[in-house]
């Protein structure tokens, strides 16, 4: 496979294109694997969907395979890498000889076209084909889409019909009144891309026959309940039973109305038949990549999938999952909702950094994507890593109140000194953790070669993995946990909305049986995106609390995040575009 492209002189998307010439066919990926043929749905040279049915019908055992999962600092501008470091560390891996199998989510097509680019990676540590896996792929993300927004089709129609007709039309035409609360819709539509100017409108303007006149609004379609329950979900029967309990309303007297009220479960559910299936990639160096489930950490699950990673360990030594975002959400979630739900436990954890993300969160100046890079961030600067470390040991705390077992990974740039790599592993070193200083953007495998054995050293050693809470534990106290423990703030205030719907579901004896996925801002360990470092003395702000009955998640949404993100002023779709003579797509990052 070709891999001779430079990346300081050549763009993520070339050297992509270039490796692309040289891609194993997906039936020899497939194979390499372990898969049979029958287990390997064909969609076209490169990718196939991998049909979960047969492969854990035949394997039937939990996976022996050591299981990583990669989480990261605090994000910044800069940019970390953790996936990135993902497939670098699938490379390195491979290199020293072992079977490896990496999970990835799916990018969206909000950050693909504004500012964050595609999820391929990066330099020569990318997923390839890279086109397809941007621009969506099997199309598990429209197939989320379209089940999603039959939901709100099926609502909105009845809406309408229950504000038209009497019950004994309604009778007449196979319906019941479920009397439902225009103001106590819970559900938005969904769109696959960060159009801010949707996240509140009205709908149904017009006659009797057109609707009925409402607020409403759009989320981004992976931070639906459908791709959470994608994420969680064991098997068909499973997801089945899932869809049918999520709220979508309730009526006047606040009862809740599911999709199973509405008699659209089952149609929903057959628009995702498909996307159950992994797809099946390959990193630039040949090592197979199961793409699954979607991002956004921050306002979702943020999880590559249980059933990719029950595949991943069950066929290879070593398997590799990744979680969005920092710690403090991403590795938080997977800790205490993925491996609750599927029973697995990691056997080491990777957190990554960045020399520059580092200097940003001790105090250096702001950094706007597209403009010039400040020089503090090209020269040594100890000052600066050395409180901006505060970041990277509060999120190595976190992993370790897990009792997983952390690696650090510093993902080089070329202006990183010696001095500023030596400080950075006496920090780590006095946590009792290793660090490693790895090249794999610049080198492949070859640069990570150091990172795979930290990481096989780490998976090696015996853990004591626990959950930060049982189930059984009050919702409150739930979440006073994770604020003080995990983001280090020093409590909660809740809205007048939030503490009386805590109040209602404190009185839910399903609740109990329900995770904590907390919806708060990513780019700070507090609500707030401009505290960076590790600040103190915060108290948490609740606006509301949600619930996903069917993902089985009770969600607090601190702060004002939205979950419908929006596009910049100088979004990646200014630089896409196609070949003409070869229809390439070119431009992507």
């Amino acid at each position: 496979m070709s891999n001779t492209l430079e990346p300081t002189k050549y763009q993520d998307w070339q050297i992509a294109a270039a490796a692309e010439t040289g891609m194993k066919p997906v039936s020899h990926l497939g194979a390499e694997l372990g898969l049979q043929s029958d287990e390997l749905i064909p969609f076209g040279r490169a990718l196939a969907r991998v049909d979960y049915q047969r492969v854990l019908g035949r394997l039937s055992q939990p996976g022996s395979g050591k299981y990583i999962d990669v989480t990261a600092i605090t994000p910044t501008p800069l940019g970390e890498g953790k996936t990135t470091t993902t497939i670098g560390l699938l490379q390195g891996l491979g290199r020293l000889g072992h079977r490896v199998c990496g999970a990835l989510r799916q990018p969206s097509g909000g950050p693909t076209f504004n500012i964050k680019g595609s999820a391929a990676g990066g330099g020569r540590a990318q997923c390839i084909p890279l086109a397809p896996f941007s621009l969506g792929l099997t199309g598990d993300i429209d197939r989320v889409t379209n089940a999603h927004n039959l939901a709100m089709t099926a609502l909105t129609s009845r809406m309408q019909h229950e504000a038209n007709y009497d019950d004994a039309t309604l009778t007449r035409r196979g319906l019941r009144r479920l009397n439902i609360d225009p103001d106590r819709v819970c559900l938005k539509w969904a769109i696959d891309f960060c159009a801010q100017s949707l996240r509140n409108i009205v709908i149904g303007r017009g006659g009797r026959m057109d609707g009925l006149e409402m607020a409403s609004g759009f989320q981004i379609s992976v931070s639906s309940e459908l791709m959470a329950i994608l994420a969680v979900a064991r098997d068909l029967e499973d997801m089945r039973g899932r869809i049918g309990r999520i709220v979508v309303a309730a009526d006047h007297d606040g009862n809740p109305i599911t999709t199973t009220d509405l008699e659209v479960a089952g149609a929903m559910a057959a628009w995702l038949i498909e996307a159950l299936n992994p797809t099946l990639m390959q990193t630039i160096e040949g090592q197979p990549v199961l793409v699954h489930a979607g991002p956004f950490a921050n306002i979702a699950i943020g999880q590559s999938s249980i059933i990719a990673d029950q595949i991943g360990t069950m066929l290879t030594d070593y398997h590799v999952t990744e979680s969005g975002f920092g710690a403090d959400i991403g590795f938080e979630k997977f800790w205490n909702l993925k491996c609750r739900y599927s029973g697995m436990r990691p056997d080491a954890v990777v957190v990554v950094a960045t020399i520059r993300a580092l200097k940003m969160h001790g105090g250096g100046l702001p950094v706007k994507p597209g403009a010039r890079l400040p020089e503090e961030y090209r020269r040594e600067n100890l000052g600066l890593l050395e409180k901006g470390c505060e970041n990277l040991l509060a999120h190595l705390a976190i992993v370790r109140a897990s009792g997983a077992e952390p690696v650090v990974c510093i993902n080089a740039f070329s202006d990183d000194t010696a001095a500023e790599i030596n400080l950075l592993r006496r920090v780590v070193g006095s946590e009792g953790a290793v660090c490693v200083h790895s090249e794999h953007w610049r080198k492949g495998g070859e640069g990570a070669i150091e990172l795979a054995e930290a990481v096989i050293a780490a998976a090696n050693r015996e853990n004591s993995f626990k959950f930060l809470y049982e189930l059984d534990m009050p919702l409150r106290q739930r979440i006073e946990l994770i604020v003080k423990q995990i983001y280090g703030g020093a409590g909660v205030d809740y809205s007048e909305t939030a503490r009386a719907r805590l109040a209602e579901l404190e009185k839910d004896p399903e609740v109990s049986k329900m995770g904590v996925c907390m919806v708060k801002t990513h780019l700070s360990l507090s609500h707030d995106p401009n505290l960076a470092g590790r600040p103190v003395g915060w108290r948490l702000p609740v606006r509301d609390i949600l619930v996903y009955r069917g993902a089985g998640l009770v969600v607090p949404v601190a702060g004002d995040i939205k979950l419908l993100p929006g596009t910049s002023s100088n979004p990646a779709f200014r630089r896409i575009d196609v070949d003409v003579k070869t229809g390439k797509v070119t431009g992507l990052f």
